[in-house]
C-alpha cells in the first residue's frame, strides 16, 4: 500500500513538472543587420513543433520546455537554430541575408522587410558562399568583393557617404565592438564568418559615428574556425 502511494506521488510530480515545463514562455526579437526588425519570420519549437510568426516589430512569444531549441526561417535569409538554456527568458536573433539581389528580392517580396530602402543600402557576404581563405588579407577581400567600396591605406571608403571637411573612413565594427581600421590588417580572412557593408539608412543606428557607412564583421567561434 505504501509503495503504491509513493508511486502515485512520483507520477503526479512528474506530470506537474512536465506541465510546468511546457508552460515556460520565451520572448524574443528577430532582426537583420543588427537593427532592422523582420516580420513574418517563422519560429518553430522543436519539442512541440509549434510555429509562430514575428510581428511587424520582429517580436515573438512561444511556450517551450526548459531545454528546447528554436528554429528561425525567413525567405531570403539563412536559417538559424538556437538552443535554449534553463535560465533563458529572452532570445535576440540576427538573421543573415543571403548574398546577391535574389536574397533582397525575396525578403522584400515576402514582406519580411517593408522598407526597400533599408536593404538597398546594404551589401553582405558570407564565408560559406565565398571562401575567404583565398584572399591574402581583409583589404584585398573587401576591395575585390564590394562594388562602390575603396581601400585607402587602412581606411575603408564607401562612395556616397562622404563627410564634408572630415574623415571619409567607414566605421569598423568587429563582433559588436568598434575598432580602428588597422584591425583589418591583423585579422586573417579565414577567421571571418561574414562581412556586411551598411550605408545611408542602414547605418543610422550608429548615429554620427556611422555617417560614412559601417563595415560589420563577424568572426568565427569555436569549431567554426576550421
Amino acid at each position: 500500500m505504501y509503495n503504491r502511494f509513493v508511486t502515485q506521488i512520483i507520477v503526479c510530480l512528474l506530470i506537474s513538472c512536465s506541465i510546468q515545463a511546457q508552460d515556460r514562455s520565451i520572448q524574443g526579437k528577430v532582426t537583420t543587420f543588427e537593427n532592422i526588425p523582420l516580420s513574418g519570420v517563422e519560429v518553430q519549437v522543436k519539442s512541440t513543433k509549434q510555429v509562430v510568426k514575428t510581428d511587424t516589430l520582429g517580436r515573438f512569444s512561444v511556450a517551450c520546455n526548459n531545454k528546447d531549441k528554436l528554429s528561425f526561417f525567413a525567405h531570403g535569409f539563412n536559417k538559424q537554430d538556437v538552443k535554449l538554456k534553463e535560465n533563458t527568458k529572452f532570445v535576440a536573433v540576427n538573421l543573415h541575408l543571403k548574398p546577391g539581389e535574389k536574397g533582397k528580392a525575396l525578403a522584400i517580396g515576402y514582406g519580411h522587410v517593408t522598407d526597400e530602402d533599408k536593404l538597398s543600402a546594404i551589401s553582405s557576404l558570407r564565408d560559406d558562399h565565398d571562401d575567404f581563405s583565398n584572399y591574402a588579407d581583409m583589404f584585398e577581400l573587401i576591395r575585390g568583393k564590394f562594388s562602390g567600396v575603396q581601400v585607402v591605406g587602412d581606411e575603408i571608403i564607401i562612395r556616397g557617404n562622404n563627410t564634408m571637411g572630415g574623415s571619409n573612413a567607414a566605421l569598423i565594427v568587429v563582433d559588436g565592438i568598434e575598432r580602428e581600421g588597422s584591425i583589418l590588417g591583423m585579422l586573417p580572412p579565414h577567421t571571418v564568418k561574414s562581412i556586411d557593408i551598411l550605408k545611408d539608412g542602414g547605418s543610422a543606428i550608429y548615429g554620427s559615428r556611422g555617417a560614412n557607412g559601417v563595415v560589420l564583421i563577424e568572426t568565427k567561434k569555436g569549431d567554426e574556425d576550421k
